[in-house]
């Protein structure tokens, strides 16, 4: 299938909205990451010609996902990419249901798990359960190690085939490699993420209602405010909070074995740009960039640590701040209520529609739905720069700044390329070395670029936007 998209238009799920229209209400920002500068954006995910589908399989790869909703996504992605390179049946991968979340959804109630199966049929077969006469002696359990190439999968893995019949991935974030993959698998990754992995069908309806209701208002904003208990805990962030609250936060982060740092210096935290915006200062951005107060805003979060509390500055400023709970009904969410991941899904749907998309914090689901909004099209992404802003934000609590014109020009010239505009995948920190080199990479799922996509050269406004 293939959609051709004129400048003149954008493309939402199963509607088409014109460009301008996108664009009312928020002038101030430049097209930095819109259709109008970018002349050729392609998908590439069909296999080169010498792919082969798989051959008989040489055991089951079972995989216990952990973290949250879009740590599981990639890391099942990842999963599907590795069972290609080992020749292996896997085995519909398990929900992590013992984090914090502790969230009991199973996969099929958060993906649709015949598409996932039928989608992948070309490159890895994938069944539900286990058969049952596979016995318990002739299973491994293995902790994957952290961003490994095709040697390690095609050696090291491999060769466990002659023992097991079954190879258990203890573990599946970070498990494969960003770069330096063959083309196939690469694609791979994108059709296992942006095609097989879709949400279960009753959260695929209930989020594009969602979306429905907040275009009713006009073109709108995802703000992913990660002002939430378990951000704040982990990252140590206690800024404008009171001594109880901060308190209440070490307790949390204390308490919990996974969380390794215990002792953490919230003031550096904060000034090396390493804590979520907080609900005031994602305000002032918001004014700064030249969002006017009638702009609507869907807020993709949990519950927000402290409640009205703490949003009364970024309420005031911007009356048309909407949440799940604000546009259905308790009926409607019931079926998601007290399951975070699903809840987690809608705001993921949302967001990946909205026509401007930003994220306080540069966590897992800022990062997957940048991806995925680099993959429809470079949609706008506005990441802001928390180091930078924070010495802005200190002036004003100072009285050394005033909001105005030149905060917003500051502002404005400092994310001129920070809004999603296309560009290849960053490579390691210069210096870097072993893990450290790996961690400090671009993820693959942030920007699928060049792997997945193609960029032409041109930036002719006239021309056209082919997607395969």
């Amino acid at each position: 299938m293939v959609l051709l998209l004129t400048p003149n238009s954008l493309i939402h799920t199963g509607f088409l909205i014109p460009l301008d229209s996108v664009l009312i209400g928020i002038p101030i920002v430049p097209s930095c990451g819109s259709l109008h500068q970018i002349a050729t954006i392609c998908l590439v995910l069909n296999p080169v010609r010498n792919y082969t589908s798989p051959s008989e399989s040489r055991g089951y790869l079972l995989a216990h996902t952990n973290g949250g909703l879009n740590q599981m996504r990639a890391g099942i992605c990842d999963m599907v990419a590795i069972a290609h390179i080992i020749n292996a049946t896997l085995v519909v991968p398990k929900l992590d249901k013992k984090s914090y979340w502790q969230d009991s959804s199973n996969f099929s109630d958060v993906f649709d798990e015949d598409h996932f199966i039928n989608a992948l049929a070309n490159d890895v077969k994938v069944i539900k359960k286990l058969p049952n006469e596979i016995g318990s002696s002739m299973k491994a359990v293995k902790y994957f190690k952290s961003w490994s190439g095709m040697d390690y999968y095609q050696e090291e893995i491999a060769s466990m085939w002659a023992d097991y019949k079954v190879i258990r991935a203890a573990k599946t974030d970070s498990r494969l490699a960003n770069n330096n993959l063959p083309p196939d698998i690469q694609k791979l990754r994108c059709r296992a993420c942006y095609e097989a992995l879709r949400f279960a069908p009753q959260i695929e309806a209930m989020g594009k209602l969602l979306v429905d209701r907040m275009r009713s208002n006009g073109p709108y904003i995802s703000l992913h405010l990660r002002y939430e208990k378990d951000m704040l805990a982990f990252s140590g962030c206690t800024h404008d909070l009171s001594p109880a609250e901060a308190n209440e936060l070490k307790t949390i982060r204390d308490a919990n074995d996974n969380w390794k740092v215990k002792d953490i210096d919230p003031m550096e935290q904060r000034s090396k740009g390493f804590c979520p915006l907080t609900p005031k200062e994602a305000a002032i951005f918001l004014c700064a960039l030249g969002y006017p107060s009638n702009t609507p805003i869907y807020v993709a979060a949990g519950e927000i640590y402290g409640g009205d509390s703490h949003m009364g500055v970024l309420q005031s400023r911007y009356p048309m701040l909407m949440r799940k709970e604000n546009l259905a009904s308790s009926e409607e969410l019931e079926p998601f209520t007290n399951h975070l991941s699903q809840l987690a899904a809608l705001d993921y749907i949302v967001s990946v529609e909205s026509d401007v998309f930003i994220p306080t914090y540069s966590g897992n689901m800022a990062r997957a739905v940048e991806g995925h909004r680099r993959f429809l099209g470079h949609r706008r992404t506005i990441s802001p720069d928390r180091k930078a802003l924070v010495r802005l934000f200190d002036k004003i609590e100072q009285g050394k700044l005033k909001e105005g014109k030149y905060l917003s020009d500051h502002v404005i010239e400092s994310h001129r390329n920070r809004q999603g505009s296309p560009r290849k995948r960053k490579g390691p920190i210069s210096g870097t070395k072993g893990t450290d080199r790996f961690r400090s990479e671009e993820a693959f799922y942030v920007n699928p670029l060049p792997d997945c996509l193609c960029q032409g050269g041109s930036r002719n406004l006239n021309s056209s936007i082919i997607i395969s």
